[in-house]
């Protein structure tokens, strides 16, 4: 048999796999992806297409090009089989959610199944719709130190339509060299430069021409089938056809049972529409009406099992009588574990002839099949059958009862629930889930006046459908969305009393369902604990925004609110003034997104800004410059208030630690947007005001600024205290810091600055050996944090003190007691290249793209630099590149 074989399109597996692997949808691997299709007895093997195919192994591209049924398949599936000592990975492409998280966590698997070692490190993408370079870059380390290559098929690659997958493809393909064979088996050209590897002789083709048959193979194959026709038969066959394996096949199976072949192959033309009604005639006709009609209906199905093929013909017999096609070869293909699906070309004839046949009916047959996956729980295959038949008010409601609106912000099916409810309009229904839906689409996106509008109606709606239906459900997505709402305006008192709500709503519940959706509460807690940060609840936002860090590890629908959560904690950190546990949580958020795949703008940003923070305070000002300019973009639903000030804020120090008064206090002087006034956002821009006032020589215009400053914060009150103390007013400094217990609440950048304020004091007071022992202890603390910004920000009066301390000189960088041996040999200027972009927080992929070089270089660049160095570590050579002052 010559047609497409082994092509597997969107569906659910009603079984978990025995092993535990999951793709990113949180579903089992559907390992008839994985399966080398096996021919047919009928199968003719073609030694010319097979000789030609021998090239594989020696170019690292092959492309198998040509139409729908040309026998591509199942001609790479032979030739693997009879070469078992080749190391073959194969992977049949799906057409749904074909995103690049999809494809490469199918890929991965694929080359596991196929017994390629891979190591942990091997990122798995929990999204299915993007994935980080990381992962093509590692994949190519591994397969290009390789002893021998890996031949992998990829079959349907004409489904792959997105050009960010073909150019990670590429990239493996260049830089996996000779470790890796690729077999590209499609209908359409890839996105490759197939030019490129044409020119340098790197490219095996076998496209449509040499697929079509030749009439001496057509004849052995109507052979195949018990047919012996006529050479003038055969070459009118052959010209009818042009060759085309797949209608050769189907012409064969139409004439096997004709009183005259001969006769019945002459009816044959040439066009696709003859075609179709060849095949409807003299395939369908060979069964019986009944059986015609269960053909028709379960062709709006793609894989399906007995319940939705049930559902869909009403006949309880129809898995049997499925069976019984497929073991009559009739187009009915089962490809495990009890599920079926039909030859795709026989199915698409099938959708326009029931069109045809049966106008109107394909919408009420996409119902039943929704209802049915519905009550199995095959919540993706429901949303999609409900929306081909047009209902939203069940797929809305669908998607809310099952409680995962959240999904429309975070996990791998975000952008395949926005795609899907894009279709819906304004007149898909009128009930609180469609409403909801609309509500949760528009904040997704960033719209927040448009969700607002939404979800007041839908609060509206739930209430007038209480006495009627249970909305339990709907009110738990009513106070989702109130929470983020109330996030990204700015109201806590709103967010608490949502998530109030939800807590209570959550035990009228199934405990299984509420289970099955971690990322809800992990959502919920995420707003909260950021409507508290922006209110100044320190104490609560940390609670909050721990229990969010910690719901779901590991899972991928958890990622999002997992990564801003930790993020917004090292931000917490960087308020508290401590800048060493905040770059460290920071990196753990970085390494989180990088982990799961959220790539920009998917992520919150957040890590940067804190990570730029930091850099301020240890004055690496260029470095916290280009982390800045990285962090500018966020997933729209995370751009907050809090988010706005941190900008403005860091923002403003950099410029105050630049020299740049003025452009500080421009900074932070436009505010940011909110319902309600954040008590530190107010204060910490009043204390950048302030400081930009002391630059320019008015202390007085900064103490006027003080009344807006919040003295319960440590960080704040040492602010006023520096104020005060430049006023003039070094008692009342002092009086403010031993008020407030600074020393006892406050990490190190604060604790440094409110040394340095009592050492200035007592300066002024002529109690010199005072003010020796406080700016020790302050040099010492900055020294074991890598602080200079507090000692710089002192002023000139700190120099005398500094040099009576022979360790520091001015600017005081914080050194150790003897100064670090120098490099074992001088570093070279791309090697300074790699360390100056990984103190910036650089993966060694973004490295590599920044530098246009492949991420092997990076990592020699690196080991040498560590090697020079005398060093293990990445922030060990950071630290240690600063300490030589080669950054």
């Amino acid at each position: 048999m010559e047609h497409r074989a082994g092509r597997h399109a969107r569906h659910r597996v009603e079984t978990h796999g025995r092993d535990g692997v999951h793709d990113p949808h949180g579903d089992p691997f559907l390992r008839t992806r994985f399966a080398v299709p096996v021919p047919p007895d009928t199968f003719l093997l073609r030694q010319r297409l097979a000789r030609h195919l021998d090239g594989a192994l020696r170019t690292p591209l092959t492309l198998v090009n040509g139409c729908a049924g040309a026998g591509k398949t199942l001609l790479v599936a032979d030739w693997v089989a009879t070469r078992p000592e080749l190391p073959v990975a194969w992977l049949t492409t799906d057409a749904d959610g074909q995103g690049a998280g999809m494809f490469w966590a199918y890929l991965l698997q694929a080359l596991r199944t196929s017994g390629v070692p891979l190591p942990p490190d091997i990122a798995f993408p929990a999204d299915a719709n993007r994935v980080g370079d990381a992962l093509p870059a590692r994949l190519a380390a591994l397969l290009g130190g390789r002893d021998r290559p890996v031949v992998l098929v990829l079959d349907e690659f004409d489904r792959v339509t997105a050009p960010e997958i073909a150019a990670q493809l590429e990239f493996l393909l260049r830089h996996s060299a000779p470790g890796l064979r690729l077999v590209l088996v499609t209908r359409t050209e890839p996105l490759l430069p197939l030019h490129r590897y044409r020119a340098a002789g790197e490219l095996t083709e076998i496209r449509d021409a040499e697929l079509a048959f030749t009439p001496g193979e057509a004849a052995r194959l109507m052979e195949a089938h018990g047919l012996r026709l006529s050479p003038a038969a055969v070459r009118g066959i052959v010209e009818r056809t042009r060759g085309w394996a797949a209608g050769l096949r189907l012409c064969a199976l139409a004439a096997e049972q004709a009183p005259d072949p001969e006769l019945c192959l002459k009816e044959f033309e040439a066009d696709r529409s003859a075609v179709a009604d060849f095949l409807l005639a003299e395939v369908l006709k060979r069964q019986d009406a009944a059986t015609q009609e269960l053909l028709l209906r379960v062709s709006v199905l793609d894989r399906f099992g007995p319940r939705p093929a049930t559902a869909v013909t009403g006949r309880a017999d129809a898995e049997a009588v499925l069976a019984r096609l497929h073991r009559s070869n009739a187009f009915v293909q089962h490809v495990g574990h009890g599920v079926y699906r039909l030859h795709p070309l026989f199915a698409e004839i099938l959708r326009a002839h029931l069109r045809m046949r049966r106008p109107g009916l394909e919408p009420e047959l996409h119902r039943r099949a929704a209802v049915s996956f519905r009550a199995a729980g095959a919540l993706p295959e429901a949303l999609g059958h409900g929306a081909a038949a047009g209902d939203w008010e069940f797929t809305a409601s669908a998607l809310v009862d099952d409680l995962a609106l959240g999904q429309f912000f975070t996990g791998p099916r975000a952008g395949t629930l926005a795609a899907l409810f894009s279709r819906m309009g304004q007149r898909g229904g009128d009930g609180p889930a469609p409403e909801l839906v609309r509500a949760a689409a528009r904040l997704s996106c960033g719209d927040l006046a448009g969700g607002a509008v939404r979800l007041r109606r839908a609060r509206q709606l739930t209430r007038r459908y209480d006495d009627v239906a249970d909305t339990t459900a709907a009110r738990m997505g009513c106070a989702l969305l109130e929470a983020l709402t109330a996030r990204l305006t700015g109201t806590p008192r709103r967010a608490e009393d949502a998530v109030r709500e939800a807590e209570a709503l959550r035990g009228l519940l199934p405990a299984e369902l509420v289970d099955r959706h971690p990322e809800f509460f992990a959502l919920l807690l995420d707003h909260l604990g950021n409507a508290r940060l922006w209110a100044g609840d320190f104490a609560g936002a940390r609670a909050a925004l721990t229990r969010a860090a910690a719901t779901g590890p590991g899972a991928a629908v958890t990622a999002l609110p997992r990564e801003d959560a930790m993020a917004r904690l090292a931000l917490l950190d960087v308020l508290h003034g401590r800048p060493g546990r905040a770059e460290r949580r920071a990196r753990e958020a970085l390494a989180e997104t990088e982990r799961s795949g959220l790539a920009r703008p998917a992520a919150s940003g957040v890590e940067r800004l804190v990570l730029a923070a930091v850099a301020v305070e240890r004055e690496e000002l260029a470095q916290a410059r280009a982390l800045l300019d990285t962090a500018g973009e966020s997933h729209p639903a995370l751009r907050d208030p809090v988010l706005e000030a941190g900008r403005a804020l860091i923002t403003a120090r950099l410029h105050l630690a630049r020299g740049e008064p003025g452009a500080a206090r421009q900074a932070v002087e436009l505010g940011v947007p909110a319902d309600t006034v954040s008590p530190w956002a107010r204060g910490e821009a009043a204390l950048v005001a302030a400081a930009a006032d002391l630059a320019e020589g008015r202390p007085q215009d900064a103490a006027a600024l003080l009344p807006e400053v919040p003295l319960d914060q440590p960080a704040c009150v040492v602010g006023a205290a520096r104020v005060l103390l430049a006023a003039g007013r070094p008692g009342a400094a002092v009086r403010l810091l031993d008020r407030a217990a600074v020393d006892e609440r406050a990490g190190p950048a604060v604790t440094v600055r409110a040394a340095l304020v009592r050492a200035r004091a007592a300066d002024r007071a002529g109690d010199t050996a005072a003010a020796r022992r406080l700016v020790t202890r302050a040099v010492r603390e900055a020294h074991r944090e890598g602080l200079r910004r507090p000692l710089t920000e002192a002023g000139a009066w700190i120099r005398p003190y500094l040099t009576a301390t022979p360790r520091h000189r001015h600017p005081p960088p914080p050194r150790a007691t003897t100064s670090p041996p120098p490099p074992v040999e001088e570093l070279s200027g791309r090697e300074r290249d790699v360390l100056r972009r990984l103190a910036q927080a650089m993966s060694t992929e973004e490295i590599a793209a920044d530098l246009y070089v492949s991420v092997n270089t990076v990592k020699t660049h690196l080991k040498n630099a560590y090697r020079k160095l005398s060093v293990g570590r990445r922030n060990e050579a950071v630290r240690r590149a600063r300490e030589l002052d080669l950054l």
